[in-house]
């Protein structure tokens, strides 16, 4: 009976200890203060944007930034929307704190 219970105890095992840590979820962009200008606009949303799961289907190089009053609109166009309407994303960008968000696009 020792025996058995000794053969049992050592089926269990401990994890070793140079496993890897599971990544983390990116966090998102850091607000910055002030967004005076439309490049400055498109520099938010392409941070904002490298934070999304798949960043690569935005094409931040074609986008088009409207002055909006309190807020400026980026729409970006996206490669897996190339054949439909709309075939942009909209990201609205604060002008006083720089908070970047998703908007639905019309």
């Amino acid at each position: 009976m020792l025996g058995l219970g000794l053969g049992l105890g050592s089926c269990q095992s401990t994890p070793p200890a140079d496993r890897e840590a599971p990544a983390a979820a990116p966090k998102p962009a850091e607000p910055q203060l002030a967004i005076r200008t439309d490049a400055d606009a498109r520099a938010a949303v392409a941070r904002f944007i490298l934070t999304q799961p798949d960043p690569t289907r935005y094409v931040v190089d074609s986008a088009r930034v409207n002055d909006n009053g309190d807020t400026w609109q980026v729409l970006v166009p996206r490669t897996d929307w190339a054949r439909r309407r709309p075939n942009r994303a909209r990201f609205e960008v604060s002008k006083a704190t720089g908070f970047v968000r998703n908007g639905p696009v019309k």
